[in-house]
């Protein structure tokens, strides 16, 4: 019997899952955050990989930086996160080898602001140093030509609502459930500002391209599952509430979050956030135009090899 554990250990969350008749290495996983509805895809994806043999065990860091932190170290194996800054720096060969969602995120505001160029100055609340949003406000000040005032962060777009909602903040980016979220609850107080269409990943796979290519199988394993829930949830997203395992982390979730699963992975396909084929090569060429816009890395990303960022063999293998 599969059995889920955690431990607390300061501002770090941890929790295993393990198959009782591995035939794979264990992967261990470092998540950027607590497993929310945002991750309930991922987590069927884990249940696949279980069923053909993988061995997995996964820990929550509490943010992004962390987890790429953790795999650099060794402690963890795959990671959560767009590392390209870490890559273009480290001399360890990090490589991403799936897209999980896109940075489809919006701008939200107290009433008193209607574009972007009125967030000159203001304060502003994101995910993480480094991460996605920090990333869409790099590019948020260079095409208005803005200078946004301090930036502080609170991981999880549903806690950065509650700060909202608090009044402890005035402007915020937030994924597209949250955005629907806090515009139904309070669209009076609170409005999405316009904002350009962005392509690049907001959250990717990534892994020491030796420990990749040392663990071959699992790798495989691990991203065909991924590949194929992605793709069957391009076609039906409830495929996520029917295969969530009532008795696993996402299962635990607040009763009113797992009733939500339906409408937000539908909202979420239909707006574009998930990349059924994985991102891929197209994937990587917007990645590295958006970083190497937003300051995270430096050159031409015309002249920039994609197999310097991304590990593209197990995603090949998994969509022949």
């Amino acid at each position: 019997m599969t059995k889920i554990t955690r431990k607390l250990v300061g501002a770090v969350f941890a929790g295993a899952l393990t198959a009782s008749a591995a035939q794979a290495e264990t992967i261990r996983i470092a998540l950027a955050e607590t497993p929310s509805d945002e991750m309930a895809a991922f987590f069927v994806a884990l249940d696949r990989a279980r069923a053909n043999g993988l061995d997995y065990e996964w820990t929550a860091f509490s943010d992004e930086e962390l987890a790429i932190q953790a795999v650099l170290s060794g402690q963890m194996d795959v990671g959560f996160g767009t590392p390209y800054s870490a890559m273009q720096r480290s001399r360890a060969p990090l490589r991403i080898i799936f897209q999980l969602s896109k940075l489809v995120f919006f701008p939200v505001a107290t009433k008193e602001y209607q574009t972007l160029a009125d967030l000159d100055g203001q304060p502003i609340l994101l995910h993480s140093r480094g991460g996605g949003t920090d990333s869409i406000a790099n590019v948020i000040e260079d095409r208005e030509g803005i200078t946004l005032g301090k930036r502080s962060y609170v991981p999880g777009s549903s806690n950065r609502v509650v700060a909202m909602l608090a009044g402890q903040a005035q402007a915020t980016i937030l994924d597209l459930a949250n955005k629907n979220k806090i515009i139904e609850e309070a669209g009076d107080k609170f409005t999405a500002l316009p904002m350009f269409e962005v392509n690049a990943s907001d959250e990717a796979l990534f892994a020491n391209l030796e420990w990749m290519q040392n663990n071959e199988e699992a790798v495989d394993i691990f991203v065909s599952a991924l590949a194929s829930v992605w793709r069957d949830m391009a076609e039906d997203p409830t495929i996520i509430s029917r295969e969530t395992d009532p008795d696993g982390p996402i299962g635990e979730l607040p009763a009113e979050v797992l009733a939500g699963l339906d409408k937000f992975y539908t909202e979420a396909v239909e707006g574009g956030l998930y990349d059924p084929k994985g991102g891929g090569r197209v994937a990587a060429q917007a990645d590295l135009e958006w970083y190497a816009a937003a300051g995270q890395i430096e050159g031409d990303p015309a002249t920039m090899n994609l197999e310097d960022y991304w590990y593209f063999a197990p995603l090949d293998k998994a969509v022949e």
